[in-house]
């Protein structure tokens, strides 16, 4: 049987090839959201929409940036661990914390978050001396953290309340608590697999560890709360009535995500928000829109613009820092770089100056 389906992924990526079915794939997703937003939003009526826009009550709108600023504290913490997992623990918080938001930020708003986030973290990370391999490690570990946490809590979610995932995926609720059962054990032997034995995937420069059994648990516990306040965020926006269920809620946000990441559409902009309103049919559509609307705001918009405005920043103190710090190119082989001995067998350059070098050039 495994011979079977390599025999069909090995032809598959000879005649097709894998990225034209992503492609297709991604199209296909958009389509079929524009369609549905479309046929739900054609007979809308903008001034309702205005009209709860102001009726949205401003703790409900403050509490969800609360939530939204801690979610976005929660993926600082992606990079700090993918730094520590990869062997750089030298490299500060803040540069993390700088890395992470703005890596995510301008992702989620560009699309192709692999790309773009990878970009903008080699930019941050190659001041501190880390290489374009390193850098993306990073984004795998942290990549990983995030399929982790989202794999944990669609299981726990769906499993629990499978009916939330039904309203997406029009599947029999028991089907889709099956599905939940099945990532759940598969999560559980991911973890019991990786404490087994210290494991790899990749070769050479390009082979990664993987986190051991505790530390892939504390990846899932990251995951899941910077998920939950994501969650929290939306559920302060949607309407108050009819009440809905926090945990449903938060199974259907999560769904809708990860259709609007496979679409690769900046933010995942109309299939996010199809999902949205086909899940909660039973909010007024105005008032859900309103929501919808706010967490764009709060979440896409003011944190894409922070992210330029802090990048553009840093630009201009390096710029004007240029006749004493090093390009970024350079910088990784002038930091490491030991000086010849001076007879003592020791590098002119001491362990401590090259650790205050990197922490002023980071």
């Amino acid at each position: 049987m495994v011979g079977f389906f390599r025999a069909v992924a090995r032809m598959i990526d000879e005649k097709i090839g894998w990225n034209r079915i992503g492609i297709v794939l991604s199209l296909t997703i958009i389509v079929v959201a524009l369609v549905v937003l479309y046929r739900m939003l054609h007979d809308i009526d903008i001034d309702d929409v205005f009209a709860a826009l102001r009726n949205t009550s401003p703790r409900d709108v403050g509490l969800a940036a609360l939530f939204v600023a801690a979610g976005y504290v929660t993926l600082t913490f992606y990079d700090l661990f993918a730094l520590r997992t990869i062997g750089r623990p030298e490299v500060p918080y803040w540069t993390a914390a700088l890395a992470g938001f703005t890596s995510y930020s301008v992702g989620h708003n560009v699309g192709a978050s692999a790309f773009t986030g990878g970009a903008v973290r080699y930019r941050v990370y190659s001041a501190c001396g880390l290489s374009a391999v390193e850098v993306a490690k990073v984004c795998f570990v942290a990549g990983l953290t995030f399929w982790l946490g989202n794999a944990t809590m669609l299981g726990l979610g769906i499993g629990y309340a499978p009916e939330a995932a039904s309203a997406i995926n029009q599947l029999p609720p028991w089907v889709n608590r099956v599905l939940a059962l099945i990532t759940l054990a598969v999560l559980s032997g991911y973890v019991v697999w990786v404490s087994m034995a210290p494991r790899a995937v990749g070769h050479k420069s390009w082979k990664v560890a993987l986190p051991g059994g505790p530390l892939t648990i504390l990846q899932i516990v990251i995951g899941i709360v910077d998920l939950g306040f994501c969650a929290l965020a939306m559920y302060m926006l949607v309407p108050d009535e009819p009440h809905i269920g926090f945990i449903t809620l938060a199974v259907i946000f999560v769904s809708a995500t990860l259709l609007g990441f496979a679409s690769h559409s900046p933010g995942g902009l109309g299939v996010f928000d199809a999902a949205m309103l086909v899940a909660l049919w039973q909010f007024d559509k105005e008032e859900l829109l309103a929501g919808l609307l706010l967490f764009r705001l709060l979440y896409y918009i003011v944190p894409f613009a922070l992210a330029l405005a802090i990048l553009g920043i840093r630009e201009i103190i390096l710029g004007m820092l240029v006749p004493n710090v090093p390009h970024a190119g350079d910088i990784a082989a002038d930091v490491l770089k030991e000086e010849p001995d001076t007879g003592g067998g020791e590098s002119r350059k001491s362990d401590a100056e090259r650790a205050r070098d990197l922490d002023a050039r980071c």
